[in-house]
């Protein structure tokens, strides 16, 4: 099992904080993309690191043209001396056409022409092919020597794919190297009623088997040294599911664990700004709804008897103390010493929490 954990915020603490990473024995650092750029994040990650592998978790795609993206993914691929994961996101509608300023059409298909297109623009610098991707919503038809970076000694860029909806999951199991299930908003229920199998559907669609992808794990998880520190970590969880529960593109999620009222109730409530009620509003029986518990002594084998698809997953531990910064080295060299084998174990059924 891999493990990740983040680097993000202003430029000047990338370097510092992917060098800790490293150090610290991560196998790979991801960045999201809230209110810093991912790319040039992950370019200071790179400077500062020689072995842990790069990837944007994610990347906004389509306020970006493709033929941009692959070239500056190409280029830190190259400078990473092959690191380096391109992580895509769709983002959702509001923010497409309110906050980028750009139109908004079916993201399932669109996302499939971007990383199609993306693949065409690197098979022409790596092999030669000639530029002649026509697409409904991108074409690539011109490539002249003058802006052709030529090919590099290292595999083409990885692509990772956000996912929350079935389409996309298809997308993801047709056209991506890693599957990222959206964590903010994920039940184990969820993941493995609709989005694996979906993936599935792609798999086959393109020839493909679960060995030919990456999965990271996904799911409210909620974990504490013993069932009284569980019960107040479950708190914790209110502002997550405030946030992504408001937004309507997450709703089918809290529909089937019986919670679409709560959405709606959020989204109005958003739509005031009253922040602080949204919490409030979520009760712990919401919570235990849509999260799964354990202690920290059984996380090993939650992950081996829960998470046995994935071969990825972010890490991230309590380490103010002497004994908690032992209990997350021990953690992480269990976990990293997990085998799964990457498929689902009974796909679409449903598990306990």
């Amino acid at each position: 099992m891999k493990l990740g954990t983040g680097v993000g915020g202003w430029l000047a603490g990338i370097e510092a904080a992917a060098r800790k990473a490293e150090q610290a024995g991560y196998d790979y650092v991801s960045c999201g993309e809230l209110a810093h750029d991912s790319i040039l994040t992950m370019t200071l990650a790179a400077a500062a690191t020689d072995t842990v592998e790069l990837q944007t978790s994610v990347t906004i795609a389509f306020p970006r043209s493709p033929f941009v993206l692959a070239q500056e993914a190409w280029d830190l691929q190259a400078y990473s001396k092959g690191r380096f994961t391109l992580g895509l996101g769709s983002q959702v509608k509001g923010h497409n056409e309110r906050r980028f300023s750009i139109p908004w059409s079916a993201p399932a298909p669109r996302m499939r022409e971007y990383i199609m297109m993306m693949h065409a623009v690197w098979d022409s610098w790596q092999d030669g092919k000639s530029a002649d991707f026509l697409g409904k919503h991108y074409r690539y038809t011109l490539m002249t020597p003058n802006f052709n970076p030529g090919p590099i000694e290292y595999p083409r860029p990885k692509v990772a794919l956000a996912v929350v909806g079935a389409g996309m999951a298809r997308v993801a199991g047709e056209m991506a190297d890693v599957i990222l299930p959206h964590g903010g908003i994920m039940t184990d229920r969820y993941m493995r009623e609709v989005l694996l199998p979906n993936v599935k559907i792609g798999l086959d669609r393109a020839g493909r088997t679960w060995q030919d992808v990456e999965i990271a794990a996904s799911g409210y998880l909620v974990m504490g040294k013993d069932e009284r520190e569980i019960a107040q970590n479950l708190n914790r969880q209110r502002q997550a599911l405030s946030f992504y529960g408001s937004t309507r593109t997450y709703h089918e999620v809290l529909r089937m664990h019986g919670l679409e009222a709560l959405g709606h109730k959020l989204h109005q409530l958003s739509l005031r700004g009253a922040w602080q009620e949204m919490r409030e509003v979520i009760t712990e029986d919401d919570l235990r709804a849509l999260c799964q518990t354990c202690t920290y002594d059984e996380y090993p084998q939650f992950i081996k008897e829960h998470r046995e698809y994935a071969s990825l997953m972010g890490f991230g531990m309590p380490t103010r103390t002497v004994e908690e910064q032992e209990r997350a080295m021990a953690l992480m060299a269990a976990l990293r010493a997990i085998e799964n084998p990457g498929v689902p174990g009974e796909m679409g059924s449903v598990r306990s929490r």
